[in-house]
């Protein structure tokens, strides 16, 4: 087990930046690590690291070596752990991401009930309206909404994500309500920034399935959902939004539906895993509870 231990310590190099950091998180002294280190180097015959005095590089075999050897040791870790728990409960550290908003809402209503069912399971929830790097995070799991576009995950769907216009009644009563797409270009458009640029192209289908888009603008923008859900609701302007995000909205009237007669392109909200050959079960556990709390109508579509 030399070699995995070895290979373990380099990713954890990788993962810290620094051997000194490496060695304190697996209980060896700096000496200890970079002669492993230097044992790997010479069985491989390849150079892993450019050393600096103050800074380590992977080299381009070191980068392919990460790459390849972060799968095994996770199959390993997870093999050893199923064979650990076979006949018994998930346990160990779940470590899961999402976005700030849906989390909030959605997924930590869930989790006293998951460590009342899984006790043996530690959590650790990032809530990051950033796309985190599962593998170079270190991410078990993210619960992600809208189009998944890395193919290195697997992902299970666990909801549909179905999407409207809306503005305040305040708004709407100062301003001529827009009938058709193409009206938006003479309203105050609140516009999401992220990952993939300023999303300001918005897409529709009509009730012939006829599809049309409309570039908008506005003088407010923000990554952040809830930003523009507070302007919304102050009447700032119409907004984008998932209906898991203001469901309520809409049904207490703060928040008016805008063009009904058009669909916008609906998504789906995801669990997504690193590929790996096993997946722990605590990893399994936590979807599957997921999967069974939203159940077949989610409870943002669900009438009452």
């Amino acid at each position: 087990m030399d070699r995995v231990d070895d290979l373990n310590l380099f990713l954890r190099v990788l993962d810290l930046g620094s051997i000194s950091a490496a060695a304190r998180s697996l209980d060896l002294s700096v000496a200890v690590a970079s002669q492993r280190l230097k044992r790997l180097e010479r069985d491989l015959g390849v150079r892993l690291l450019h050393r600096t005095t103050r800074q380590l590089h992977p080299t381009a075999e070191g980068m392919a070596l990460a790459e390849r050897g972060r799968a095994l040791i996770e199959d390993l870790d997870a093999l050893t752990s199923d064979l650990r728990q076979a006949g018994s409960e998930p346990s160990g550290l779940l470590r899961v991401t999402t976005s700030a908003s849906f989390g909030r809402q959605y997924i930590s209503p869930l989790l006293p009930e998951f460590q009342r069912r899984y006790p043996l399971v530690r959590l650790s929830v990032n809530l990051n309206d950033e796309r985190l790097d599962l593998i170079a995070s270190g991410m078990d799991l993210a619960i992600r909404i809208g189009a998944l576009d890395d193919s290195t995950l697997v992902a299970r769907k666990l909801a549909h994500n179905r999407r409207v216009l809306a503005a305040s009644p305040d708004y709407l009563r100062q301003r001529v309500a827009p009938q058709v797409p193409h009206d938006l270009v003479e309203h105050e458009c609140l516009l999401l920034v992220g990952a993939q640029g300023r999303m300001e192209y918005w897409r529709f289908l009509d009730r012939d399935g006829h599809a049309s888009t409309v570039r908008v603008n506005g003088r407010l923008e923000s990554n952040f959902g809830e930003v523009l859900r507070d302007a919304a609701i102050a009447g700032l302007g119409i907004a984008h939004f998932s209906t898991w995000h203001v469901h309520e909205d809409l049904r207490a009237g703060r928040l008016v539906q805008v063009l009904p007669d058009y669909e916008l392109p609906d998504t789906a909200i995801h669990a997504v895993m690193p590929q790996r050959r096993f997946v722990p079960s605590r990893v399994r556990a936590f979807v599957d509870f997921v999967a069974e709390s939203f159940g077949e109508v989610p409870p943002w579509e669900r009438g009452g």
